[in-house]
């Protein structure tokens, strides 16, 4: 039988964050949306854990914005190592992608708490000393884009990449890509620490400080520009700001309405563990 995890007695962080668990292991590196019912946020949480008995993925609830579980979830066979994003597969229940940080990938089905892995892929080759921390899925035109992201580290921009992508055959066609860099933060700065796309094919992307396990953190989030119909992604002049989160590493990001004017955020805050909180758009 596997037990809930223990939420700690100080579940919120008092800044409106809600712990996930705390210590290293219980970061938040991948969120995708479950099932929703009024106040109500069923989601399935990724971290990057690389060692063996080491949690790889948790079922949470927010009730009211407030955390009510964190259940384990027990990866079969062979662990994955260092997953850093999860996406839901466009109208496939329970189905997701899930993405670590070396490229590799992998097409999930979740029911309740039992995982069962359905087949595994490769990115399309990206550009030497890559590291993914982001998967996003949209569909447009009857076909279905894939957006993911080498994370770029100071000057280093991130390279977003875009590419029509097959479920069933889990293959890509020839990717498009383009750098990008965030103008906040501007130390120790990871430009793409997650991605989401829109109902109306808005590019949101977020981006986190981070100096060491112990901090300090920071994080932004910006509406960065658009995914065409053809799956290139156009950048804004200046990306717009939606929101700044000082005191922690934004590593996942969903939306929870079709304008995603509601989203919910993770963190990564190393041995200060994971937190998770829902926001709406400023």
């Amino acid at each position: 039988m596997v037990l809930p995890l223990l939420l700690p007695s100080t579940a919120s962080a008092g800044d409106g964050w809600e712990s996930i668990g705390t210590g290293m292991t219980s970061g938040a590196s991948g969120v995708a949306v479950l099932s929703q019912d009024d106040d109500r946020v069923d989601a399935l949480v990724l971290r990057d854990n690389k060692k063996p008995g080491e949690n790889r993925a948790v079922r949470v609830r927010l009730d009211g914005g407030h955390m009510s579980k964190v259940d384990p979830v027990a990866w079969p066979g062979e662990l994955p190592v260092d997953l850093e994003a999860a996406e839901a597969v466009p109208g496939k229940s329970g189905e997701f992608i899930a993405l670590a940080s070396d490229g590799k990938g992998f097409h999930v089905k979740l029911n309740d708490r039992r995982l069962k892995v359905l087949g595994t892929f490769r990115l399309p080759k990206g550009e030497p000393g890559d590291n993914y921390e982001s998967f996003a899925l949209k569909k447009m035109n009857d076909r279905l884009f894939a957006v993911w992201a080498d994370r770029g580290q100071d000057a280093r921009p991130a390279t977003l990449y875009s590419a029509a992508f097959s479920v069933p055959k889990l293959s890509f066609e020839k990717p498009k890509s383009i750098p990008f860099r965030v103008p906040y933060p501007t130390t120790d700065v990871r430009h793409a620490s997650d991605v989401e796309i829109t109902a109306d094919g808005r590019v949101l992307i977020s981006s986190a400080s981070d100096p060491g396990d112990d901090g300090p953190f920071d994080s932004a989030v910006y509406a960065a520009g658009v995914l065409r119909p053809d799956g290139s992604i156009a950048l804004s002049p200046a990306p717009a700001e939606i929101g700044n989160f000082p005191g922690h590493k934004i590593e996942a990001m969903t939306c929870l309405s079709r304008s995603c004017d509601r989203l919910l955020y993770g963190t990564d805050d190393e041995a200060a563990g994971g937190r998770l909180r829902i926001m709406e758009e400023q």
